[in-house]
């Protein structure tokens, strides 16, 4: 399966039943939906922060293309906004699919205004400088709270939480997943039915 071909069926899944079959490449609970609602399938672009620097997220900026999700590594510093309107907006013009951010970001009202999906820790007033530093770095491989995440690897994020992992281990499982998702709806009705539990139970575990 190329690509192309899983990023279609991708966006088809519902992202948490890729839980039942996945254990790996889930971003703990902390990054969270800015933009409530947003839903994203998008490719890593990945950005180490080393200083709180607004030219280096610029570049990173310049070097998005469509379908590319922005993941930034703040390396601990949870303190410094590196995305608000005017980088979200920049962002949504390059076509990307949306921003992680492994800190805060700010601009709130008009993150949800802009609707490119935006998450993050939190938000603040304290945002980045102008400061031209060699050690921020584009396209390596970075950390988005407790997930290694490397250039190219597929992001799926919503208000449940954010997922990055490599396209083979996606590939592996989306079948299985979208067939679990096409279960559900028959599944809800049985209960919705009034089908007693014990039963309903029985036949899921493959006991009667």
């Amino acid at each position: 399966m190329n690509d192309d071909d899983l990023i279609a069926k991708l966006r088809e899944v519902s992202f948490a039943t890729l839980g039942h079959f996945l254990e790996r490449g889930f971003v703990n609970y902390a990054v969270r939906a800015m933009v409530p609602g947003g839903r994203m399938v998008g490719r890593a672009v990945t950005l180490r922060l080393t200083e709180p620097d607004a030219i280096a997220v610029n570049r990173a900026l310049v070097a998005l293309k469509p379908g590319d999700a922005l993941v930034i590594d703040m390396v601990g510093d949870h303190a410094h906004a590196c995305v608000g309107a005017v980088t979200q907006l920049a962002a949504r013009c390059a076509g990307a699919a949306g921003i992680i951010v492994d800190g805060v970001v700010t601009d709130l009202n008009e993150l949800q205004a802009c609707q490119l999906p935006v998450f993050a820790r939190g938000v603040t007033q304290l945002t980045t400088k102008l400061i031209g530093s060699s050690t921020c770095l584009l396209n390596v491989p970075v950390h988005c709270a407790g997930v290694e995440v490397h250039p190219g690897d597929i992001v799926l994020a919503d208000d449940n939480g954010v997922l990055i992992l490599p396209s083979s281990e996606l590939a592996s499982v989306i079948d299985k997943a979208l067939q679990s998702d096409l279960a559900e709806p028959d599944l809800m009705a049985r209960l919705r039915n009034g089908e007693p539990l014990q039963e309903f139970i029985a036949t899921r575990i493959g006991t009667s």
